[in-house]
């Protein structure tokens, strides 16, 4: 059974979040291993497994990057173990650019450059991650594997970003 259908919520990345988390709430109580404490050996091991694939599931779900890469591998596309690259050097070349100015500003130790880099990431990423929500729900599903790959990249920028702005803040 697909993370989607354990659910309730159709196969389509845009979910209702709500929805996730109350239903991620009535498993939760409904499978807990707690509940099984006085079964037999294998109901108690079939309701701690139950419980680490519901929790899985609703990790999954709940992240839009990874229900994304979920969605796509559901339709063939298996992102976050692939050895597929992206293969567009103008975007790889903008991540080189981006990450040579990310090791110049932590040289500078300059927060304001910092907050104006994280600002213009941002925006980036947003714009790709309009581009991967239109592309899933048209079901363009190679175009947004790819677009996920990029977002991949962006992300991890992102992340890098913050943590040198909280060692800068460190100061």
């Amino acid at each position: 059974m697909d993370y989607f259908t354990l659910f309730g919520l159709p196969a389509r990345y845009q979910i209702d979040t709500q929805a996730l988390s109350l239903r991620f709430q009535d498993l939760q109580r409904q499978y807990h291993p707690d509940k099984f404490a006085s079964g037999s050996q294998a109901e108690q091991l079939a309701a701690v497994s139950q419980s680490a694939t519901i929790n899985q599931a609703w990790q999954t779900l709940r992240h839009p990057l990874m229900r994304a890469e979920y969605l796509l591998s559901l339709h063939g596309f298996d992102i976050r173990s692939e050895q597929h690259t992206v293969r567009d050097t103008a975007f790889l070349m903008e991540q080189l650019e981006l990450r040579e100015e990310l090791d110049e500003i932590e040289q500078a130790k300059d927060s304001q450059r910092l907050d104006a880099f994280m600002k213009r990431v941002s925006e980036m990423y947003n714009v790709r991650h309009q581009l991967m929500v239109e592309q899933l729900d048209s079901e363009t599903w190679d175009a947004a594997a790819d677009t996920v790959r990029k977002l991949r990249f962006l992300d991890k920028l992102r992340s890098s970003a913050e943590q040198l702005e909280e060692k800068l803040l460190d100061f």
